[in-house]
């Protein structure tokens, strides 16, 4: 036999004994680093209000186009956020929206669960983005 087999033979009986690693996936999750890109999610200020000003940076940035921003006047005559939509059919989680974004009103959450059983779901509004769970369960800046 050659050393190279005898080698692998042996790395093959080392692990075999081992104890198996296994998450029971429902009841446990398996953390995730710390610069996981899930689900993005606006961020709110201390009022509750979103911090993104419409700009448009993060969509006209984005590669596959999943990001509508749609500004109006607002009372004092400054220009506010009026709708805000993120399609994650299209999205590809490349997180350059959070780097194009001057008032960092967009991050990327840790959540990876995004099935659903038809596209409608998977198109978030304003509403739903704010809504959005913090980083691995820490409190929201």
């Amino acid at each position: 036999m050659s050393k190279a087999l005898l080698k692998g033979l042996a790395l093959t009986l080392k692990t075999f004994f081992r104890r198996p690693v296994t998450v029971q996936y429902p009841d446990e999750k398996r953390p995730v680093p710390e610069r996981f890109r899930g689900r993005p999610a606006l961020l709110a200020r201390e009022d509750g209000t979103p911090r993104c000003v419409a700009c448009g940076l993060c969509e006209k940035i984005c590669p596959s186009l999943c990001i509508t921003v749609s500004a109006e006047t607002g009372p004092d005559g400054v220009r506010v956020l009026a709708r805000y939509s993120l399609d994650l059919n299209r999205c590809s989680f490349c997180g350059l929206c959070v780097e194009a974004c001057p008032v960092e009103a967009i991050a990327m959450g840790a959540e990876y669960e995004l099935a659903a059983f038809g596209r409608g779901p998977l198109v978030f509004t304003t509403g739903r983005l704010l809504a959005a769970p913090a980083r691995n369960g820490e409190e929201r800046p």
